[in-house]
């Protein structure tokens, strides 16, 4: 049992990392593709 917590202590800090990361990028990857779908419109003007 207490080899499962220690586990648990070490993986899920970089676990809960990774999640916020994420979570960040994918707001400024939604950024970019409404940049994307508007450079169509902007190449033809």
């Amino acid at each position: 049992m207490e080899e499962w917590i220690r586990m648990v202590g070490n993986v899920g800090f970089p676990i809960v990392v990774t999640l916020y990361l994420l979570h960040r990028i994918e707001s400024k990857l939604d950024g970019v593709i409404v940049a994307i779908e508007k450079l169509p419109k902007q190449l033809l003007k």
